[in-house]
């Protein structure tokens, strides 16, 4: 549950605060501009072991104009899980990503079957956010996914008139699906039932969509945004960068277009802030549980301490340990179904707040006792950087038994040499088929930056780290490709660095940082040097482990 930090977060220089929008939006607009575009039917029946599958065929809108995009049309698979049961009139909707074209999806998804019938409620998937692959004017490039919103906002950051965002149009996809949610379910096939309430969720770019339906529609009375950790997204995209030295690859489409170089432009902080879910967070009062990884490839472990004490309403948090950004593996649909049965049948979620310790303790008050607590915990020897693409899954657990007053109390020195991070994990029987599990923010320690001072906005440099056989393979490596022929790596000027087995290879890219990076990177690799990583540098050079 939310609570107030006694203590003040280090490197207040990098944390702007995204100011509250005025009490209308372009957005606003946008949800409720007349578009009868909006139609549904329906695809296909079945049943599962009792639960109704109806997949729908609908569409949410139009979209720009056939002079700028070769697709107006967003269509989108709504399939909705009907369990034999319904006993409530809030249904969940899941709103996930997927490629325009090709058959319905018949098959049921078994994890939204699975809701449903732990919470007697109708479960809809909602595909295709955004519509993916669009071409944009005319220039024959497919996008799809990040690429597609950071063009777009490179395109409306130099247009003429208001920006037209493709967050928009993903929210009003949503705003539309629950329309045709409550449309289905009253007909016959739909059970002739009525839908007025909805708990929405979804992941990544559609965990960012979950937070602002919930800002645009009152029908929504809960939320799941997963493994979208950048609220406040300027300053935590700052701390990002002065953490790594770098911005990770899984960002790279902003860096590609523009936008995270120009994070200090007011074009660029007007655009991120029209769009940034904690600019509306005066509306976001609903209960909202936040579920992100600690091993996200684009957002920090600790990226929740630009956002979470200005949250309003209940808020609930759980870092997933040992997670990347694909939540692949891990039980936190355990924790979303769970969530959604207590909204479902009226009940509170547990009740418990955290605080931190002069000494660097994290103290949990919790007035609703748990089954259990555990300290989880990683440590990085060379770089403020738990992504499970480096570190692996390094979190590990110990039990933290309730002291005086049933308060759990823990502490994890910083470490000799490099940063730990660390959080509690507390694991509820709320009496849903499933555990609840919900945990503190996640401290990283020392909360040092090795990075701060280092300027984001210089021109666009990339290293390759790899690994050689052996020190002296490495450097025979790093020789090669120094001394290879311009032409064949699309650059001029290549340095390379050995330490150790690892190798460094930096250089300036003419023409398309992906083109490039990839030429490079099939040499190295035809030269032996493997499990190459990429960093998208800030200017010329290399950025190396700060505790090498």
């Amino acid at each position: 549950m939310r609570t107030t930090f006694a203590m003040l977060i280090a490197g207040m220089s990098l944390s702007t605060t995204a100011a509250e929008l005025a009490p209308r939006t372009a957005l606003d607009d946008y949800i409720d501009k007349v578009d009868e575009s909006h139609t549904w039917q329906t695809a296909a029946t079945s049943e599962v072991e009792g639960t109704r599958i109806v997949v729908v065929d609908m569409v949410s809108q139009h979209w720009l104009t056939g002079d700028e995009v070769d697709r107006t049309e967003w269509r989108h698979w709504l399939r909705l899980s009907i369990p034999p049961a319904v006993t409530t009139d809030v249904a969940f909707l899941y709103i996930t990503g997927g490629r325009n074209g090709g058959d319905p999806p018949v098959e049921a998804d078994q994890g939204m079957v699975a809701i449903a019938n732990a919470t007697g409620s109708v479960v809809a998937e909602l595909g295709m956010v955004p519509n993916q692959p669009l071409v944009f004017d005319g220039d024959g490039e497919p996008r799809a996914e990040d690429d597609l919103i950071a063009y777009n906002w490179s395109r409306s950051l130099t247009g003429d008139g208001p920006p037209r965002l493709v967050l928009d149009a993903m929210t009003k996809s949503a705003v539309r699906a629950m329309d045709t949610v409550s449309a289905v379910a009253a007909t016959e096939a739909g059970g002739e039932r009525r839908i007025e309430r909805f708990v929405v969720a979804g992941g990544s770019k559609r965990g960012w969509t979950t937070w602002l339906t919930g800002a645009v529609d009152p029908r929504v009375v809960a939320i799941v945004p997963i493994v979208f950790d950048a609220l406040n997204t300027q300053a935590s995209m700052r701390h990002h960068f002065a953490a790594y030295g770098f911005f990770s690859p899984s960002v790279g489409d902003y860096v590609r277009h523009h936008i995270l170089p120009r994070l200090g432009e007011p074009a660029v902080r007007k655009l991120m802030s029209s769009v940034d879910p904690y600019s509306y967070r005066h509306r976001i009062t609903m209960p909202k549980l936040i579920l992100n990884a600690t091993g996200d490839q684009f957002f920090l472990p600790d990226s929740s301490r630009f956002y979470w004490d200005g949250l309003r309403g209940e808020s609930y948090l759980r870092y997933v340990p040992n997670s990347d950004h694909g939540m692949g593996g891990t039980d936190a649909l355990d924790t979303v179904a769970a969530f959604h049965w207590l909204v479902v049948n009226g009940k509170r979620p547990p009740r418990f707040s955290w605080t931190h310790g002069a000494d660097g303790s994290l103290h949990v008050m919790a007035l609703d006792q748990p089954q259990g607590v555990l300290l989880w915990q990683a440590t990085n020897l060379e770089a403020r950087d738990f992504r499970v693409a480096i570190l692996g899954p390094a979190f590990t657990s110990t039990p933290v038994e309730a002291g005086a007053r049933g308060i759990h109390t823990a502490r994890v020195p910083a470490p000799e040499r490099g940063w730990s991070a660390w959080f509690l994990e507390l694991t509820y029987d709320v009496g849903a088929p499933k555990p609840l599990k919900l945990t503190t923010q996640v401290v990283v320690t020392p909360d040092v930056l090795p990075f701060e001072d280092k300027p984001l906005d210089l021109p666009t440099s990339i290293t390759i780290v790899c690994s050689g056989a052996d020190p002296a393979a490495a450097r025979a490596i790093g020789g090669a490709v120094v001394g290879a022929p311009k032409e064949q790596l699309g650059t001029e000027s290549i340095a390379a660095e050995a330490l150790g087995d690892r190798l460094y290879v930096n250089w300036a890219p003419d023409g398309d940082i992906r083109l490039s990076a990839a030429a490079v990177g099939k040499f190295l690799e035809a030269e032996g040097c493997t499990n190459g990583r990429y960093q998208l540098e800030s200017g010329e050079g290399m950025t190396l482990p700060p505790g090498r």
